[in-house]
Formats: structure tokens, sequence, C-alpha cells
């Protein structure tokens, strides 16, 4: 049956579309017509019985002028009168065959034709009864008579209208059965073709999806094939060279840092030789101006080399992301010796700290944990102003570490919290400071990533910018999914 489905996936909506669309066309036309029909009948109805009930009035009416006129006619003997009589006898005739044309039924039929027969006497009563004297027994009586079948006119007239609604309301009653049968039989039709559409067409856009979301999240190592509708299958490979492309050039990339890192660490390590020797007098005591120089040569060249070895850690996390050297060790001692390695910039910057940390055991991997420290201090460090406050808290719950580090700079801007954990993105440095090279956040939300831990920015505790570090103080190391780097 495969072969009988169109190929491309515009040919498949069409047919899929006219699938539901055809029994819904005759579904619909069906149901206009019978509303139709009862609309019309409907409105016969409504007109035959306004009608019907109306020459009902007027006969009760008629015969009441007739009796009035015949009476005036017996005691005045007016001709004026027994004109007014023969007018009042002919409407009345009039009347009942009108209302003769609207009821059918044979019962009825023949109850206007006694009505007409009585009418006929009481007319030959009349005429016959010459003298001023009193009403006759039998015209007493023929009025009284005729009132009773106009009354069973009446009767039959309402009976009708009785039948007519209740077969107006039997066929209601059918058109609704038939159209809940259609629909019963159309529910199948209907869940066939959603069937076949979404093992066509949503699993193939279900495989795009997660194609796309990988490539998204930077896991390039995975291939992916896209089966369904020709013009899916042609994306899907498209999506698959696409992955073959920035594989390529995130292997690239990573050798390109690997090798610029390694070629500047061996000018950097004799530049910082050389100026530790300058500090230590080797070459004769510097001034005070001098040494300020050196010191100042000295802390950036520290700088440059946390900048290369974040350079060398992103990219041999993002070529080889190896598992987690675990170990069980007090929080406490690595934040103390992050704090001792970045003491003199603390002092050069007259940055003040302001640390709580508990006593906390952590099983996880160290040198990780303790770069962590080292690149949220540094970006602390760079976007404090001069006489600051940096914030260091550390405290556990529910077997949960909780790390905040805070500034009381100028915190980070709403147009850069999106893009702040992604790889290479600096945003704006601050006066006198250099651009970074955007690795140290994606470091460490990579390495925080991998402890099954989180990072958030929060507002509203600390005056500048605010990271908090939540992860299990004792778990299992996770394979990350891609990289979402920070930028310092």
């Amino acid at each position: 049956m495969r072969w009988l489905l169109p190929k491309s996936l515009n040919g498949f909506l069409l047919l899929g579309l006219s699938m539901l669309a055809a029994p819904l066309l005759l579904t619909i036309l069906q149901a206009t017509v019978q509303m139709r029909h009862l609309s019309e009948a409907s409105q016969r109805l409504v007109i035959d019985s306004v009608r019907t009930a109306r020459l009902s009035q007027d006969i009760y009416a008629q015969i009441a002028l007739l009796q009035r006129s015949a009476r005036l006619y017996q005691v005045l003997a007016d001709q004026s009168v027994l004109i007014a009589f023969r007018e009042h006898d002919e409407q009345l005739r009039a009347t009942v065959e009108a209302l003769g044309h609207q009821l059918r039924a044979p019962e009825a039929q023949q109850q206007l034709r006694r009505l007409a027969a009585e009418q006929d006497r009481i007319r030959a009563l009349v005429l016959e009864t010459r003298a001023p004297t009193a009403e006759p027994a039998q015209l007493t009586q023929a009025y009284a008579a005729i009132s009773d079948l106009a009354s069973g006119a009446a009767d039959f007239s309402n009976r009708e209208l009785d039948n007519g609604v209740a077969t107006l309301r039997a066929q209601t009653d059918k058109a609704r059965r038939e159209l809940l049968l259609e629909s019963t039989l159309l529910l199948p039709l209907v869940l066939i073709a959603l069937l076949v559409f979404t093992l066509r067409v949503s699993r193939p856009l279900r495989q795009l999806d997660r194609a796309i979301g990988e490539l998204g999240r930077g896991n390039f190592a995975q291939g992916f094939t896209v089966s369904g509708p020709v013009d899916l299958e042609r994306l899907g490979r498209q999506l698959e060279w696409l992955r073959q492309r920035l594989m390529d050039l995130a292997q690239e990339r990573n050798r390109f840092l690997r090798h610029m890192s390694h070629e500047l660490k061996t000018p950097l390590a004799n530049i910082r030789e050389g100026t530790e020797l300058l500090m230590d007098g080797a070459v004769g005591e510097l001034e005070s101006g001098q040494r300020e120089v050196t010191a100042i040569l000295r802390e950036n060249g520290i700088k440059l080399q946390r900048m290369i070895e974040n350079l060398l850690s992103y990219s041999a996390w993002q070529s080889n992301s190896t598992g987690l050297e675990l170990s069980e060790f007090p929080l406490r001692a690595v934040v103390k010796q992050v704090l001792e390695n970045q003491q003199l910039t603390l002092v050069s910057q007259r940055v003040r700290l302001d640390v709580s940390v508990e006593d906390i055991a952590l099983l996880a991997d160290r040198g990780k944990i303790r770069l962590v420290l080292e690149n949220l201090l540094s970006n602390a460090i760079k976007y404090s102003p001069r006489g600051g406050v940096i914030f260091v808290r550390a405290s556990s719950q529910a077997q949960t570490l909780t790390l905040d580090i805070a500034d009381s700079g100028p915190g980070i801007r709403p147009e850069d919290r999106a893009k702040v954990f992604d790889a290479f993105y600096t945003g704006r440095a601050p006066g006198g400071h250099v651009r970074g090279t955007g690795i140290g956040l994606s470091v460490v939300n990579e390495f925080v990533n991998v402890h099954q831990g989180t990072i958030q920015i929060i507002d509203g505790e600390f005056p500048g910018a605010h990271f908090r570090i939540r992860m299990p103080l004792r778990g299992e190391p996770r394979v990350p999914e891609g990289s979402q780097a920070d930028a310092a």
C-alpha cells in the first residue's frame, strides 16, 4: 500500500486533506439539504396553523353575526337586515370552504360538510320566517348544532396541527440520527487518516527536531537519518551534511586552540620567568616605580596564563569528554587555596572579601571545582570597582551544595544574559580591563553540568553579578550533551 502514497510532503498533505475534507463536505451538504427541508416543512406548518386558527376564529365570529342578524330580521322584518344576513351567510360559506382546503383529514371534511348543510338549513328557516315572531325551535336547534359543528371543526384543526408537529419532530429526530450515524462512521476514517499522517509525517518531523536539537547542543558525534517523504529525507540529508561540516569545524577549532595555546605558553613562561627575576633583584635592585611596573607585568602575565589554561581546558573538554576524577575533599580548603592564589590581584584592586563557607565534604573532581572557583572569582574581580566587595557563600542542605559568588559591580546587562553562557561570547568589559576570551564561564558551565549541577544568575540579593551553583554533594558524573559556554 505504501507505493500508493505520494512521495512528497505536499502531495501527502493534499491527499490527507482530501481524505478528511471529502466525507466532511458530503456530510455538511446532506445536513444542509435536510435542514432546508425541515425549515421549509416547519415554515409551512406554522403558516397553515396560523391560517387554520384564524379561519376557525372567523367561523365562530361569523356564526354569531349570522345569528344576530337572523334574530333582528325575525323581529324587524327589515330588508336591510335581510341583506346583512345574506352577507354574513356568504362570508360564513366562504370561510367554511377555505377551512376545507386547509383540513385534509376525511373526518374533518365530513364535519365541514355537515356544518355547510346546517348552514343551508338555517338559511332556509330564516328566509321562510316572514313575520316578526319569536324564534322557532328548529332555528334554535340549528344554531346550537352549527356551533357544535364549528367546535368539532376546530378540534379537527387542532389535531391536524398536533399531527403536523409530531411529524416534524419525527423527521427532525430521523435527520439527527442519520447525521449521528454518518459522524460515527466518519470517525474511524478520520482516525485512520490521522494515524497514517502521524506515521508518515510526524515521525520524520520528530527525527528532524531531535537532529536539530542535537546540533544546537553541539553534539556532533552521532549521525542521524530521516525516513519519510522525499523532501523531508532530502532535508535530513542536508542536516547530516551540516553535522559533518560542524564537526569538522569544531575539530579544526579545537586543534587551532591547542596549537595556539601551546605556542603561547613557551614565550609567556619566558616572560614570567624574566619578570620574577626582576622582582627578585637578580639584575639589581629595582626602584619603587620600576618595581610597580614589574608587578603589573607579573600580574598581567598571570592573567594571560590563566586565559591560556582556560583555552586548553575548553579545547580538551570539547575534544575528549573524559570522566571525572572523583575524590572526597573539604570545600573550604579549595576555596582558601583559590583565594590565596588571587591575593595579589585582590590587593592591587583593593577589593575586599566577604567569605562564609561551611565545613562541607564534597565528592567531586577537585581540579575542576578549583577551576570553577578560580574563573568565577576572576570574573568577580574583573567587574568589581576599586574598593568593592566580593561575596563568597557556601552551604549545604538535603545533600545539595549551594555556592554563591557575587560582586559589587555593575551586574550583567539584560541583553547579555541570554548569551553570557555561550562559548567565546565576551560582554562589554569595564573601563581599564582587557576584554576576556569568553571561555571562563563556558568552562564553569561545562564542569558544573558534568557534576549534575546547575548555574544561575540571581537578582536582588547582592548589588552586582550574582552566580549561584547547585550540585549534589555526592553524585555520579553526567555525560555532557554539548557545549553551553559562558563568557567571562
